[in-house]
């Protein structure tokens, strides 16, 4: 089995996902968890990969997500690893109730929910990543009103099941996002 290429997988999502916020999430995402191989000493490619594609049927079948994405990675031969962690992270959603089982579930899931506060939160806060501060992102956390529909008990849990603190966490994703541009208008 060969997985796609960063430029491939690219495409792929081109393919999949119109939606230009959807987009930018899965750069924030695959960062993060790319960020996380690389301080645990696993897969780099493979976690980037799972992270950058953990929504790509999200845009077009929200409903069933992510149904339809485990029946592609498996007809595009993924690794089960790939396919558990896309599957676990939508526990309490649409109907799933697979739990996190590897570490690159428990990023996955550790990563998703909190990267909208960090987008929401840069988007009226346009500074780059770096300059934003741990504090600014727990108080945004603490205010159910900001970005309300990001769901704070699952970021907690999924911290928590990862085995760091949120405020590990926060400055982790801070240094990880370092790289990434300013976020696009969401579309």
């Amino acid at each position: 089995m060969t997985l796609p290429t960063k430029d491939e997988a690219r495409a792929l999502l081109t393919e999949y996902v119109t939606d230009t916020y959807q987009r930018f999430h899965a750069e924030m995402v695959a960062r993060a968890v790319e960020g996380y191989a690389e301080k645990l000493g696993e897969d780099t490619h493979l976690w980037w990969l799972t992270g950058y594609l953990h929504d790509i049927d999200y845009d077009k079948h929200p409903t069933e997500h992510p149904g339809p994405s485990l029946q592609w990675f498996a007809e595009w031969n993924y690794p089960p690893e790939l396919i558990h962690a896309v599957e676990a992270h939508a526990d309490g959603f649409n109907g799933f109730t697979t739990k996190p089982a590897t570490p690159l579930a428990k990023a996955l899931m550790a990563c998703d929910e909190i990267c909208g506060i960090f987008y929401a939160y840069q988007k009226l806060n346009p500074v780059p990543f770096t300059e934003i501060k741990e504090s600014s992102i727990k108080k945004r956390l603490n205010e159910t009103r900001f970005a309300p529909s990001i769901n704070r008990e699952h970021i907690a849990t999924a911290v928590t099941n990862f085995g760091i603190t949120i405020d590990e966490h926060i400055n982790n994703l801070i240094a990880f996002f370092a790289t990434l541009p300013t976020p696009p208008t969401k579309s």
